[in-house]
């Protein structure tokens, strides 16, 4: 990896609300289900906080799931409920805040196992409140925030997305509609941890069964999907795609993050293969690695002010030193994200 540009910019500090980052760098959640039975262990209080010591601004977890019996069947992804693993995330909040690091839970239910159709309103009334529940747990544990995942196919993607949500109620039907799950959630979220507690919503326009996917095909479609997330009480988006250089629309060169902060005037948090020369997705389909890759044309759209932060998913996965590299351009020590890294992580 080579750069030439001053990566100042990614080493300004930013404030959501009252949480103050130190820098601009965001580690993307990362499912790697080391959480036997749903309990964090002091493996994964030590992962996080070699992040935040070397320098990461922002930590977002691993997705946690919540309190339904749909939220999951992967055993070993970490709970976001019960008194042992809520005591095993304490330990991940005070093991990164002890070195001074900034962390927020990424809460999750992965999807229903058959059609959002077939939730009753007390089903989804049910799930809004484990949602609202694991907000306020987040911040009674001393979290610094929450990002609720609306992203990638998973369930409150499944009501956003018109070939997942066939309903021909309240939750259904038009655009707006199918945003009316996800607002109830961010609502209950917000009722659930106060003004001043920041909530970050991630959404993607591609689902993991569709690269090609989209939830608006302009730029008035999306301010439309948004408007009302907005006035739910969101704080920030994070904005999921699989390149973060792409443009979102014809005719310009935003991406999806600069397109929902023009629209918004929120902060949005990019990402997509940050530092990597491929998607994260090649490893898995096709055994590829990434080499590392320049990162100017991404310094160049973060002082033009297209998004605020940054998130490196793969990059840091495999070197939890990334962002002090960069800092120091120590870029020949930087290591390449491939399938033998991979297997020697931990």
């Amino acid at each position: 990896m080579n750069t030439s540009q001053s990566v100042q910019a990614l080493f300004k500090p930013f404030a959501i609300r009252n949480v103050n980052l130190t820098n601009r760098i965001v580690m993307a959640p990362m499912t790697r289900q080391f959480s036997p039975n749903g309990v964090p262990g002091s493996d994964v209080a030590d992962y996080y906080r070699r992040r935040a010591e070397n320098g990461v601004g922002l930590i977002v977890t691993e997705g946690t799931i919540i309190d339904h019996p749909d939220s999951s069947n992967q055993i070993n992804v970490p709970h976001f409920y019960g008194e042992t693993a809520l005591e095993g995330w304490k330990r991940v909040v005070d093991a990164v805040h002890e070195v001074g690091g900034r962390i927020i839970p990424q809460i999750w239910h992965m999807g229903a196992r058959g059609n959002v159709n077939e939730y009753s309103e007390a089903d989804i009334a049910a799930i809004v409140e484990a949602f609202a529940q694991a907000a306020s747990e987040a911040k009674r544990l001393g979290f610094d925030g929450i990002e609720l995942h609306g992203a990638h196919g998973y369930l409150i993607d499944q009501f956003f997305w018109e070939k997942t949500n066939s309903r021909t109620d309240q939750y259904g039907g038009d655009m707006i509609k199918r945003t009316r799950f996800a607002t109830e959630v961010i609502a209950a979220c917000r009722r659930a941890v106060g003004p001043e507690f920041p909530i970050v919503l991630r959404f993607s326009q591609w689902k993991s069964s569709s690269y090609t996917a989209k939830l608006a095909e302009t730029p008035a479609q999306l301010e439309r999907f948004l408007e009302p997330l907005v006035d739910a009480g969101v704080d920030v988006f994070h904005c999921s795609t699989r390149r973060f250089w792409e443009p979102e629309f014809e005719g310009s060169d935003l991406n999806l993050a600069g397109w929902t902060k023009k629209l918004t005037g929120k902060p949005t948090i990019t990402v997509g293969s940050v530092g990597l020369n491929g998607d994260f997705m090649s490893l898995f389909t096709e055994g590829k690695g990434a080499e590392n890759a320049k990162i100017d044309g991404l310094i160049e759209r973060l002082e033009r002010e297209e998004f605020d932060l940054v998130a490196v998913g793969r990059a840091l996965l495999v070197d939890p030193a990334w962002a002090n590299k960069i800092r120091d351009g120590r870029l020949e020590e930087l290591i390449p994200f491939t399938s033998e890294a991979v297997k020697s992580l931990y």
